[in-house]
This record gives C-alpha cells, sequence and structure tokens, in this order.
C-alpha cells in the first residue's frame, strides 16, 4: 500500500466516537491536499479489509455524501454515537476533529 493510503487508513481509524472529519481533512493531513475523491475511493475499497469507521467520513459541508441506502446507514451510526443533525447537516464546530 501506498504511504497516502496508509496515512488515510491511519486517520480514519484513529476518528475518535462520537466526532467525524471530512474528506478534505483526511487528504491534507494524509499529505495530499487535493486528494478528498482518493480518500472517497479508498474509503470504499478499504472499509471491509481495514475494519474502518467509514461512517465517521463526511463532505465538505458536514452532510453525508451517499444519497442512497448506505447514506441512512452512515446518519443511523452517527445519531447512535450522540451525533446531531439540523437539516441533514452535522456542525462540524462541534463534531468535527
Amino acid at each position: 500500500m501506498e504511504k497516502f493510503s496508509e496515512n488515510v487508513v491511519k486517520i480514519i481509524k484513529a476518528i475518535p466516537y462520537g466526532k467525524v472529519m471530512t474528506y478534505g481533512q483526511i487528504a491534507l493531513l494524509a499529505g495530499n491536499p487535493y486528494g478528498a475523491r482518493q480518500v472517497s475511493r479508498l474509503l470504499h475499497s478499504l472499509t471491509t479489509k481495514e475494519n474502518l469507521p467509514w461512517f465517521r467520513v463526511v463532505n465538505k459541508n458536514g452532510m453525508i455524501s451517499l444519497q442512497n441506502e448506505s447514506g441512512l446507514v452512515q446518519k443511523a451510526l452517527l445519531v447512535d454515537e450522540g451525533i446531531e443533525f439540523i437539516n441533514e447537516k452535522i456542525d462540524l464546530n462541534k463534531y468535527g476533529i
């Protein structure tokens, strides 16, 4: 696995219970400030293998990007961790890292 991918996995695994990070934040910390889409692809391909808390990753607006059943699952998992949604948005100042 390349260094960026390794960094992404480590960062996502370290997101604490009840907190979220954005794709862009993760990309920046992993070493590529323009790698938000790559973070998304890595989440898709490595979540099961690496047991990633994928649901703690949201878009830059504090919203769930998935527009399917997985998005509903993501919201439910976040709500279970105490994260509140207002108009389908998460307050990144309150719940972000």
